[in-house]
């Protein structure tokens, strides 16, 4: 399933006053904000072999999802700034195919690409940062666990609404300033995070500790018939105020405060924590009252209408 989305839509430019700001923020950075490094070496992010057809509404990689991107295990330390440079990276199959910063996968779909809930849970937040990933819908699957789906051109859903497990939530696109810069070379592609006890994580998993998702390192859509395991999670409301109180940016820190509700209000943090975290310089504290282990629980983040599987680029 593919609805036709327009670039603006695609690249998520309204409201254009506001992009134009986060794109300044992200070339300069600010008193609390690293700018985003680059050089020659984020070159080797253009793959014209799938950006091009899928661009273009084509799959070339037939009925699976290339991924174009998996989670690097050499990140470098927040401070330095986000980085897009291709200098020290290893991905879980001890191969090369991420870049410095990159703690999530990129699953390369046409825009327009219906997007679904890897499990079952609760809209946690539904949010644009044009500098950071764009369009986002935030789901939180219970037991330490949410998923991230970035780059989004149209999200369909709100916070606190509940989700199935391959629910539609978002359509896809290339939203925020990654294809801004590098259209039409790049390929449009959700980048889908995962935290686990507040943290990033790769869901795939490189040795014996469990994988995230249910078929191990090879993640297919959700059949459709599975029961609901959803458990509401017990959120320790006090270290939203912690946050708050290490919060060194006024609207970030205003942002969490004046959410409306409790669950807003955790989503604002942990987003802010997650994707800004130079400004809550020392801040580690869990947003749960208990810890929670790695354990099988997502599938492939789309419809079996559409595809089967995923494969990974060359």
């Amino acid at each position: 399933m593919r609805e036709r989305i327009g670039l603006v839509e695609a690249f998520g430019l309204r409201p254009f006053g506001k992009a134009a700001r986060e794109v300044l923020l992200s070339l300069r950075g600010d008193e609390t904000t690293p700018k985003t490094r680059f050089d020659l070496t984020s070159l080797k992010q253009l793959r014209p072999r799938y950006s091009l057809p899928l661009w273009l509404g084509r799959k070339p990689c037939g009925r699976r999802v290339p991924i174009t991107n998996l989670y690097n295990y050499r990140q470098p330390p927040p401070e330095l700034g986000w980085s897009v440079r291709v200098t020290d990276v290893q991905d879980f199959l001890d191969g090369f195919n991420t870049y410095d910063s990159h703690n999530g996968t990129d699953l390369a779909v046409p825009p327009g690409t219906v997007v679904v809930a890897a499990a079952p849970g609760r809209v946690l937040r539904v949010s644009s940062e044009f500098h950071r990933g764009g369009r986002k819908v935030f789901v939180e699957h219970g037991r330490g666990l949410v998923t991230t789906y970035n780059h989004l051109s149209r999200p369909l859903v709100a916070p606190g609404q509940r989700v199935r497990r391959g629910e539609p939530i978002a359509l896809s696109g290339y939203s925020g300033i990654d294809a801004l810069f590098a259209f039409p070379w790049t390929p449009p592609h959700v980048h889908f995070n995962v935290w686990l006890n507040g943290a990033y994580v790769d869901p795939f998993t490189p040795g014996a500790e469990p994988s995230l998702w249910r078929r191990r390192n090879d993640p297919t859509p959700a059949r459709g018939d599975e029961p609901d395991d959803y458990e509401e999670t017990e959120w320790n409301e006090a270290v939203v105020d912690a946050a708050i109180a290490a919060c060194r940016h006024e609207g970030a820190r205003e942002e969490i405060r004046t959410a409306p509700t409790l669950l807003e209000r955790i989503g604002a943090a942990m987003m802010q924590v997650n994707y800004f975290p130079t400004r809550f310089p020392g801040f580690r504290e869990p947003f749960y009252r208990a810890r929670f282990e790695r354990e099988p629980r997502l599938d492939l983040p789309f419809s079996r209408d559409d595809y089967d599987g995923v494969c990974f680029a060359t």
